[in-house]
């Protein structure tokens, strides 16, 4: 039948785009209730259609000073992950010492470790230590799984770069940080720049670290998570909307750029 045969040539296809919509399909729950007037406190039953929560997405208290808080530790978790991790990347791949088949191997732990695991030793570590738990410990947790995905991500783009560029740009006089601005940088620009969005998205993302060592502090997903014992707000799903629509045209402008640069390199 020209159906069959039809759906086996577009079998990969199809099943593509089958896991791509059962990926999406909570997104866009959320994205429609955030136009839900409830007319009780749980935001889980359409009603009727409102613009109410889009008009004042801080009307419940303590959202924005969790969502504020959660912005901050994602961009300083962010930015030390990401510096720590390109270094260790570099090291990892273009140097040679004692223990590096063993550091190799520890990079990995956190990606494969339990996150409750990771949670409660660092919680024993801080205990330990006397520190007061709160920002910085959250900010110190969160910077230290997030190390791990950054490592591999840098990792794999320094593996897959020519030595022979940075040997030509030497050739040519260039001292080592000029070649390293000039050649090797930009070459590792994109790998980074996906260590580092990615970390953001596990830090801002992230509650059973969170949870243990953030002491009376409240993130955002842990605002989430105590608003659902009560009663959902809809301006929950505003935010979560806001956040997943931007991801959107991030990951849309990247690729916008990439394909520039690709038209602009075959010309």
């Amino acid at each position: 039948m020209p159906v069959l045969r039809w759906i086996r040539r577009n079998l990969v296809v199809l099943a593509g785009l089958l896991t791509l919509a059962y990926m999406i399909l909570p997104n866009v729950i959320v994205m429609v209730f955030s136009f839900n007037k409830p007319k009780g406190r749980f935001n889980y039953a359409w009603q009727d259609f409102s613009l109410d929560a889009w008009k004042d997405p801080c009307g419940v208290a303590d959202l924005c000073g969790s969502l504020s808080l959660s912005l901050q530790i994602a961009f300083w978790a962010t930015l030390g992950a990401t510096a720590l991790g390109t270094m260790i990347a570099f090291a990892l791949v273009r140097y040679r010492f004692r223990a590096r088949g063993t550091v190799n191997s520890l990079i990995f732990l956190p990606m494969a470790m339990p996150e409750v695991v990771m949670a409660a030793s660092l919680l024993t570590l801080f205990l330990n230590m006397g520190a007061q738990l709160g920002f910085w410990t959250i900010l110190i947790a969160h910077i230290m799984f997030c190390l791990s995905f950054v490592v591999t991500a840098v990792k794999a783009r320094v593996m897959s770069m020519d030595p022979r560029l940075e040997e030509a740009a030497r050739d040519l006089y260039a001292g080592p940080v000029q070649t390293f601005v000039r050649v090797t940088l930009p070459i590792a620009a994109p790998g980074i720049a996906a260590g580092a969005l990615l970390a953001f998205a596990l830090s801002f993302d992230d509650f059973i670290i969170t949870n243990f060592n953030a002491g009376s502090t409240v993130t955002f997903p842990m605002f989430v998570w105590g608003s659902a014992q009560r009663g959902t707000p809809v301006q929950i799903n505003v935010i979560g909307t806001a956040m997943f629509a931007i991801a959107v045209l991030m990951v849309l402008a990247g690729q916008l750029v990439s394909g520039r640069r690709k038209s602009n390199a075959g010309k």
